[in-house]
C-alpha cells in the first residue's frame, strides 16, 4: 500500500553555515514525483532569492532541520510566503551510506510530502525575543553564582572562614569586611565596625574568622571577580527593565500564571516566553508536558519498559519549574500540592514527585492559558481522598476527615 501523498508540491533543505541546498518535490496525479535541487548561499540577499525561487515553482510548503541557530534566518525570511516546518534531526536523518547534502535535501522533502515530520515548536516572533532575553538573564544567573563561588574560594585558599560566621558571605557586613581585607591583607583591624547589628555570630568568632592571609595574587583576582559581579548587577538590572518592556503586551496572561502556586512575576514571565500564550498549538496538556520534557520515555519492549526516566527536552522550563514547585510545597496556602507532593515521595522518592508537581502546575497553567480563568484549586481536592484499597487506622481516618472540611468531636463511650 502507498503512502498518500499530503503535500504534493514541498521542498526540503539541508541548511549549513554558508549555504543551503534546497530540493522541491513535485508530484503529479499519476504519482510520479520530478525534483528540483538549487543551491544558495545564507546572505539575506540569497535567502530572499531562495524565497522567490520557491513562489516562482508555487511551492508554499517548506520542512528543514534544525541545525544550530543556522535555521533562523531562512526562518525569518520564509516565514511570511511560505509554511515553514521545522524538524529535529533524529526525525529526518537520513541513511547511512547514502549521504550528501544534496540527497539530505531530497530525503527531507520525500518525507515531508508523506507528512511523517514532527513539526517542532516555533513561537510568534514577539515571544521568540522575549524568550531570547529570558534565557540570556537566566545565563548572567549563572555567570553570577560561578563568579560567587570563585570568590569564595580566594576566601578559602587564604584560610579566611566567613562563611562560617556569615549566612550570606556577600551580605552588607561580609561584604565590608571584604572590602577591608583587600585594604589589610593580613586581617589586622577590628571587624565590630563593619558588622550589623542583627548577624548573630558574636564579634570575637568573626575576628577569628578572617585571621587568615591574602597573597597578592589572590587579593588581585578578588578584586577583578568583584568587578565583575558589580558589572552583571548592572547588566541584569538594565535587562530585567527591557524584560519587563518586552513582557507588557502579555500583561493578562502574566498575571493569569501568577494564580499558579508558586510562581513569582519573573517566573511567569520566562514560562511564557517559552510556552507562548496560544495553547492551541499543544493539542492537549499532555503534549505539552511532553515537549517540556516532564514525562517518562516510551522505551518498551516485549511488554518491559526499559527505562522510566525522563526525558532531556525542556532544558530551561524545566529548572524554573521545578523551583516553582519548591516553592508551592513550602507554602502553606495550598495543601493540595504539599499532599500529593508528600505521597509521592513516600513511593516514589523526592525527584520523581517534584517532577510530579511540576507536570501538575504545568497542566494548570495550560487550563489556565486555555481557558483564560485563574487557578481555582477546587479542582485538586480529588487528591485528598485516600485511595479505596488502604486500610487506614482511626488517627489516619480522623485526619482525613478534616482535611475534607469536616469538624471532628470527640465523645467518650456510655
Amino acid at each position: 500500500m502507498a503512502l498518500k501523498i499530503v503535500y504534493p508540491c514541498c521542498c526540503g533543505m539541508d541548511i549549513h553555515k554558508t549555504f543551503i541546498v534546497a530540493c522541491i518535490a513535485t508530484t503529479d496525479r499519476n504519482g510520479v514525483t520530478t525534483y528540483k535541487s538549487k543551491r544558495f548561499s545564507t546572505f539575506t540577499r540569497d535567502l530572499r532569492r531562495l524565497a522567490d525561487w520557491l513562489a516562482g515553482n508555487n511551492c508554499r510548503d517548506v520542512c528543514m532541520e534544525s541545525t544550530g541557530k543556522y535555521w533562523i534566518p531562512v526562518f525569518n525570511i520564509l516565514e511570511q510566503s511560505c509554511n515553514v516546518i521545522l524538524a529535529h534531526p533524529k526525525y529526518v536523518k537520513s541513511i547511512r551510506g547514502q549521504k550528501t547534502d544534496k540527497k539530505d535535501a531530497q530525503w527531507i522533502a520525500d518525507i515531508f510530502k508523506h507528512d511523517l515530520v514532527s513539526p517542532s515548536f516555533i513561537p510568534p516572533f514577539e515571544i521568540r525575543q522575549l524568550r531570547d532575553l529570558s534565557r540570556y538573564f537566566t545565563k548572567l544567573t549563572g555567570f553570577t553564582t560561578g563568579e560567587k563561588n570563585r570568590a569564595q574560594n580566594c576566601l578559602t585558599v587564604s584560610n579566611i572562614q566567613m562563611d562560617q560566621v556569615f549566612s550570606d558571605v556577600f551580605g552588607k557586613s561580609a561584604s565590608a569586611i571584604t572590602e577591608q581585607l583587600l585594604e589589610k591583607p593580613n586581617g589586622d583591624f577590628d571587624v565590630e565596625p563593619f558588622v550589623d547589628r542583627r548577624v548573630k555570630a558574636p564579634i570575637p568568632k568573626i575576628q577569628e574568622a578572617i585571621e587568615g592571609s591574602i597573597c597578592f595574587q589572590q587579593a588581585e583576582k578578588l578584586r577583578l571577580i568583584l568587578q565583575h559581579l558589580e558589572s552583571l548587577q548592572i547588566c541584569k538590572a538594565f535587562l530585567d527593565a527591557l524584560i519587563e518592556k518586552c513582557s507588557s503586551q502579555f500583561q493578562s496572561q502574566i498575571e493569569l500564571v501568577m494564580t499558579v502556586p508558586g510562581i513569582q512575576r519573573f517566573s511567569a514571565i520566562s514560562i511564557i516566553s517559552e510556552i507562548g500564550v496560544d495553547m492551541s498549538v499543544f493539542p492537549t496538556a499532555k503534549q505539552l508536558c511532553s515537549w517540556a520534557g516532564l514525562v517518562p520515555q516510551n522505551d518498551q519492549s516485549a511488554g518491559k519498559k526499559k527505562t522510566t526516566r525522563i526525558s532531556r527536552a525542556g532544558v530551561y522550563i524545566k529548572p524554573l519549574l521545578v523551583r516553582c514547585s519548591l516553592g508551592a510545597i513550602a507554602s502553606k496556602n495550598y495543601p493540595e500540592i504539599k499532599e500529593r507532593y508528600t505521597r509521592l515521595k513516600k513511593r516514589r522518592g523526592h525527584k520523581k514527585a517534584i517532577i510530579a508537581i511540576c507536570r501538575m502546575l504545568l497542566t494548570a497553567i495550560y487550563a489556565i492559558l486555555k481557558k483564560a480563568e485563574p487557578y481555582d484549586s477546587s479542582h485538586y481536592r480529588a487528591f485528598d481522598v485516600p485511595p479505596v484499597n488502604r486500610t487506614l487506622t482511626p488517627e489516619q481516618a480522623v485526619n482525613w476527615m478534616r482535611r475534607l472540611g469536616y469538624t471532628i468531636v470527640e465523645t467518650q463511650a456510655s
